[in-house]
């Protein structure tokens, strides 16, 4: 995984065309990366279900590697849920990336959070 650094505006370096260069998030969007794990998963009989397997309306989690400026509730390094259908997807370097806005995002899990709901997702 790439290294992420900056405060508000978090910067994640990206390999384009060879060289490794900086990539700043613009505006609301907020950069993921959906872990490998949440593609394949098992009913609770253990059938393995396949990433293929398309689900009506079902929520996914991914990592915020960058977020834009205009970004207020969500920092690099927090796990977010989101509609699949609501995002663009990218590639660089064979590592797929999504694109979302901040307002496409239903929930946020971080440890820095405190005072929510008193869920636990």
């Amino acid at each position: 995984m790439a290294k992420v650094a900056g405060a508000e505006t978090a910067t994640h370096d990206l390999t384009l065309d060879g060289v490794k260069q900086p990539v700043t998030m613009l505006n609301d969007r907020v950069l993921v990366q959906v872990p490998p794990s949440e593609g394949e998963r098992r009913s609770r009989a253990g059938i393995l279900i396949p990433a293929t397997a398309q689900v009506a309306k079902r929520l996914a989690w991914a990592e915020v590697v960058a977020v834009g400026p205009h970004v207020r509730t969500v920092k690099s390094g927090d796990k977010v849920l989101f509609n699949p259908e609501e995002c663009f997807e990218v590639e660089v370097q064979g590592e797929t990336y999504l694109i979302l806005r901040e307002r496409d995002i239903h929930a946020v899990a971080a440890e820095r959070l405190g005072g929510g709901t008193g869920l636990y997702l």
